[in-house]
């Protein structure tokens, strides 16, 4: 008789934590981030910081375009929490986040201008290889 009690409270139990889980509310941000200067050093430095973070389900930073994609949950982190974040790495003195206006398909290499991408395309605009290769819309005057 006692075990029967042991095993329904238990059950009880269990049916209340699953009942009470709350659904994950997915969002993407997209940041652009400015200070990388290399694609294992600080992407994936980056990149690997982000997926550890609490609510981040999925982190691609992308070098050559300076963004990191970030799927997350809103219930358990926010857009600002996660610029933040990104921000502080390092000490908070080599990486400035800010969100681009794009929000991207975390699974797709797309090529946008943000903030960041400017930048990085206007420190390499005297590179003749950056010039050639630059397919973002914030080198296209630069290229010739």
């Amino acid at each position: 008789m006692k075990a029967q009690k042991i095993i329904f409270s238990i059950a009880i139990a269990c049916f209340v934590l699953i009942g009470c889980k709350t659904e994950v509310k997915k969002e993407n941000i997209s940041l652009a981030i400015s200070g990388m200067t290399c694609e294992i050093g600080c992407a994936k430095t980056i990149q690997s910081k982000l997926s550890k973070k609490e609510g981040v389900l999925s982190a691609k930073v992308i070098y050559n375009d300076s963004v990191a994609n970030i799927e997350f949950d809103a219930n358990t982190t926010s857009k600002k929490d996660l610029i933040a974040f990104v921000s502080g790495i390092a000490g908070g003195a080599l990486y400035k986040a800010s969100e681009t206006s794009n929000n991207l398909d975390i699974s797709k290499k797309n090529h946008i201008c943000s903030g960041a991408c400017k930048e990085n395309c206007e420190i390499k605009a005297n590179k003749t290889a950056c010039k050639e290769d630059c397919k973002m819309a914030c080198c296209k005057g630069k290229n010739k």
